[in-house]
């Protein structure tokens, strides 16, 4: 495996690169999944169903039967409130909304459009689901976003949030799953359907203001206060995604007049991003050749931030420290939070993932707090942010939310608006950014290294490396280190982690497949600098090698 980035890595995308918006929204709506090729199924992984549909894997048909399969699940669970539906500006997107819409209004659902139909990102519509069911044992709200993240511009996205407001547990998306192929396999028999204008105007379908309710609320969970009162300039870019015209409206509100917005331009080509590092057009907040734009302008501002095109991704670039890694960001986060938040529930936990950095662990004994660590996927933070017991939820992907001021859940989705304006308050408060403040903490905790590697996987590759077992490590030690630990379950609550986590004093990684694309993920980290990471990750690509070659 190579880990050698595209020639093109940090540079603006050719034309030739950027992808036929109209091919592919005609190959939405002419495309016919066969349900005898495993690729043109309906399949969650960790955010839904996701694929393009160029590859068939992303079609009218997908779109069709998850919709019924979804509507046909509500009935079954007695869920009759509200269905909240966003929408991000990938071009498969407003297709798909439109089959949605179809579907769901031919159900007789209770849909909720946003009001003037802008974009709406994934946190708004947590958000929307948890006030809405707020004292509420009946007649609950759940919703939808359809949205393939920070994939890239040809892909499309599908994905579901019943009335706790965070991501379907597997319970819920293998049921969806089965009932959406079966109805793939049966040309859409069971499907309702009625035409777009039609169920428009349906009496269930109704407007709501995402936007400013959102916007009005963020008093409850951020010292907005502080950071109008902060003396640095903040920049934010959109990436072209569904919070375009929230930042406008957040600087309007609570009067930022230090906030910039860097751009409001939504193109589905996404012509205005940077490579990523395999030559893709990727919008992710956390990829340096993916922000490339944004690190750029860290001497221009004291902090800038961006979000995917969900907005439930954020990216910091600090003065200090340039595009902070993710688990660095969420390592001040978390120290700040529990240090900032006196209503907090007294024993509310750190929520992390397996392949997050062992940075959090060390800051949350310096805290005193509990340590929740669970297999990577956000939906297993999403029972401790509705009771209280876990006051911060992340991944190491650079998604995050956390509670309101006085303890109660905000959004049990990630939210990327809100960690991005985090920073500002960080600063405003502290007098020190995000950068000045991670460094702080090496000095006390020891300095992470860390890196990720992927590479390409068949499903057959990716199936092979999610069964491994402890009991196929036969290593006593890593790099030199005693291993202390194998894990194939998260310590947290013991769900499998889809691969390996192998643990020293100093050092671990953490093999899995993607639960998204067709690759594979090496994740390792050192506390003991870039020579000891190279040898940890050296020593996992033979483990992994070995179990991809296995027969």
């Amino acid at each position: 495996m190579s880990t050698s980035s595209h020639p093109l890595a940090g540079q603006p995308a050719p034309s030739d690169l950027l992808v036929d918006v109209p091919r592919l929204v005609s190959a939405y709506y002419t495309g016919r999944p066969d349900p005898a090729v495993p690729s043109q199924r309906v399949a969650f992984g960790t955010s839904g169903h996701r694929g393009s549909s160029f590859d068939d894997a992303f079609n009218e048909w997908h779109v069709l039967a998850i919709s019924q399969a979804i509507c046909d699940y509500r009935k079954q669970q007695g869920i009759d409130g509200p269905l909240f539906l966003g929408i991000d500006t990938h071009a498969l997107s407003t297709p798909a909304f439109a089959s949605a819409v179809e579907v769901l209004a031919a159900n007789g659902v209770e849909l909720m459009l946003s009001k003037d139909d802008e974009y709406t990102p994934t946190p708004a519509v947590s958000h929307a689901i948890l006030v809405y069911n707020r004292g509420r044992t009946s007649g609950l709200a759940d919703g939808i976003v359809i949205t393939p993240s920070h994939n890239p511009p040809e892909s499309g996205g599908f994905k579901y949030n019943p009335p706790n407001g965070g991501p379907a547990g597997t319970d819920i998306t293998s049921a969806v799953e089965a009932a959406a192929n079966r109805m793939l396999a049966n040309k859409l028999d069971g499907v309702k359907r009625t035409p777009l204008a039609q169920a428009l105007k349906a009496s269930t379908t109704h407007r709501h203001d995402y936007l400013n309710t959102y916007v009005e609320d963020l008093a409850q969970v951020l010292d907005m206060d502080a950071i109008r009162g902060g003396t640095i300039d903040l920049g934010v870019d959109p990436l072209g995604g569904a919070g375009v015209h929230y930042w406008p409206a957040i600087a309007a509100r609570y009067k930022l007049q230090r906030l910039n917005v860097l751009s409001q331009a939504v193109d589905p080509t996404f012509r205005f991003m940077s490579l990523d590092w395999d030559g893709r057009i990727r919008m992710d907040p956390s990829s340096p050749d993916a922000m490339h734009g944004l690190v750029a302008l860290k001497d221009r501002f004291g902090i800038a931030f961006a979000c995917d095109t969900d907005h439930d991704r954020h990216g910091v670039v600090t003065r200090s420290a340039g595009l902070m890694q993710p688990n660095n960001y969420l390592a001040v986060m978390i120290d700040y939070l529990f240090t900032h938040r006196p209503h907090w529930p007294a024993q509310a936990a750190v929520g992390k993932t397996v392949v997050s950095s062992r940075m959090i662990d060390r800051v949350a004994v310096q805290l005193g707090r509990p340590l929740y660590e669970v297999p990577v996927g956000f939906k297993w933070f999403v029972d401790g942010l509705v009771d209280g017991s876990l006051g911060f939820g992340g991944e190491e992907s650079a998604g995050a939310t956390f509670l309101r001021h006085d303890g109660s859940a905000w959004t049990t989705d990630k939210d990327g608006i809100v960690p991005a304006l985090l920073s500002a308050e960080i600063a405003a408060r502290t007098g020190r950014d995000p950068g000045e403040r991670f460094t702080e903490l090496t000095q006390a905790l020891g300095r992470p290294v860390s890196d990720r590697v992927d590479a390409p996987a068949t499903p057959e590759q990716k199936k092979r490396l999610s069964a491994l077992s402890p009991q196929q490590i036969t290593s006593t030690t890593l790099a030199g280190e005693k291993i202390e630990n194998v894990l194939s379950h998260a310590p947290g609550n013991g769900a499998a982690i889809g691969g390996v986590k192998v643990v020293t004093e100093n050092g671990w990684f953490a093999a899995r497949p993607s639960g998204t694309e067709n690759i594979y993920k090496i994740y390792g980290e050192s506390f003991l600098g870039d020579d000891h990471l190279a040898r940890i990750l050296g020593e996992a690509q033979q483990v992994v090698d070995k179990a991809l070659s296995a027969s």
